[in-house]
């Protein structure tokens, strides 16, 4: 009997490493969140056909052919085992979510952007605005229910990013709409599904199929093979997230009239935001975690794009909110290409060193730590160079200005 060599991965994938010495791909998609983590799977072998042995399949074949298929039989096996061992970049092991929030999510981007998926970039910014204290684990496993991200909190695992903040808010007391009344949190929430619902999809269209090659150079992978691992993981995403977006419906549009939907969506939240500092007001609430999560995508993770090019120009209050949301609540994220329009001239210079995000980290916006685990001080207002971080660094009076001395 002929035997095949795979790796089984957690969403029902099974890289087939032996057959025919090629390598092909087969994949279940779960719901929410197209982008997969392509590790942390399990070596199996399978079947290829019926018969009286190994060696009998081989047929005819004189000793030293039949030595050297079960040679390289063994070898593919080893190498099959060597990958597993490439893809699990991080060892499981127990955690102690005793008091203590986990949030597992996607590796960092090379880029220095966060994250490339809208819904981690959203639930770690949340925390941040209502400043929990939380461990970061990238293991790449998913939640029992086959999402990405999901917590662990006093040994309880919550996945999807509103049940999650539903939970926090009754254990943990925390609530970033308290100083909403009906008709806002109503607005809060329609706002919230029109982002989720709708325009990440037109989002991850652009960035997972029309711009795949610059998404290929963000995506964090490490190891001999990394570049055809990158290239494998970047293909398999691109048909996840074509296939769901066919059956959400979207998918079944033209380029041109998904983007037209694009464009209606983020003209909405450049009309909701208007002068305002956040979207429902001058105070931050759950929503903004949302709109930032997806519109971050548009500002750093696709460059040359019509959605880039559409904050960055005549929706310029929308690159605006981005900043003013990075600059308070992730100090230590610094981009390369930071454009001076958006910045103060007080924090200019500060912004030009380029300083990577820890993938290791217990983060709170009052407190950090190093990795002995000693406080460092830091307030919530400043950056570690000390310049302020307040929201009146980045307003639109700043870019009225800016416009009149043109």
């Amino acid at each position: 009997m002929l035997w095949g060599v795979g790796l089984a991965a957690p969403r029902s994938c099974v890289a087939d490493l032996s057959r025919n010495c090629s390598l092909s791909l087969g994949w279940c998609a779960g719901p929410e969140e197209p982008p997969p983590a392509f590790y942390g799977g399990e070596i199996v072998a399978f079947p290829l056909s019926g018969g009286g042995g190994t060696m009998a399949a081989l047929g005819s074949d004189s000793w030293w052919k039949k030595t050297l298929y079960l040679t390289g039989g063994a070898l593919l096996a080893a190498a099959a085992y060597l990958l597993h061992e490439l893809l699990a970049i991080r060892k499981e092991e127990e955690l102690d979510s005793k008091d203590a929030i986990i949030l597992h999510q996607f590796s960092r981007p090379r880029n220095g952007v966060p994250s490339l998926s809208p819904f981690c970039l959203k639930m770690e910014t949340y925390l941040r605005m209502a400043d929990l204290p939380y461990q970061n684990y990238f293991d790449g496993k998913l939640s029992p229910q086959g999402k990405m991200p999901w917590i662990e909190y006093n040994h309880k695992k919550v996945s999807g990013t509103e049940f999650i903040i539903d939970f926090l808010e009754e254990k943990l007391g925390v609530n970033l709409n308290k100083h909403l009344g009906p008709h806002e949190r109503a607005v809060s929430r329609a706002v919230t599904k029109m982002v989720e619902e709708h325009l990440y999809w037109t989002l991850a269209y652009c960035q997972w199929v029309e711009n795949l090659h610059e998404t290929q150079k963000m995506v964090s992978l490490f190891g001999p093979f990394s570049d055809l691992l990158k290239w494998i993981f970047c293909h398999l995403t691109k048909g996840i997230v074509k296939r769901e977006m066919y059956g959400h419906g979207i998918g079944r549009f033209s380029e041109e009239e998904m983007y037209t939907l694009m464009e209606k969506d983020m003209r909405t939240l450049a009309g909701l935001l208007g002068d305002k500092k956040y979207i429902m007001g001058s105070t931050v609430s759950t929503v903004d975690a949302t709109v930032f999560g997806h519109l971050a995508q548009a500002m750093w993770t696709l460059p040359g794009t019509r959605p880039e090019r559409l904050i960055k120009g005549e929706l310029i209050n929308l690159a605006m909110y981005c900043e003013r949301i990075r600059r308070k609540f992730w100090p230590e994220w610094h981009h390369d290409d930071d454009n001076t329009l958006y910045e103060s001239e007080e924090s200019s210079e500060a912004s030009k060193t380029y300083s990577p995000l820890q993938d290791f980290s217990f983060y709170s916006r009052t407190e950090t730590f190093d990795e002995e685990g000693n406080s460092i001080s830091q307030t919530p207002d400043t950056d570690y160079t000390g310049h302020s971080l307040f929201d009146s660094d980045v307003d639109m009076d700043e870019y009225r200005d800016h416009e009149q001395c043109k």
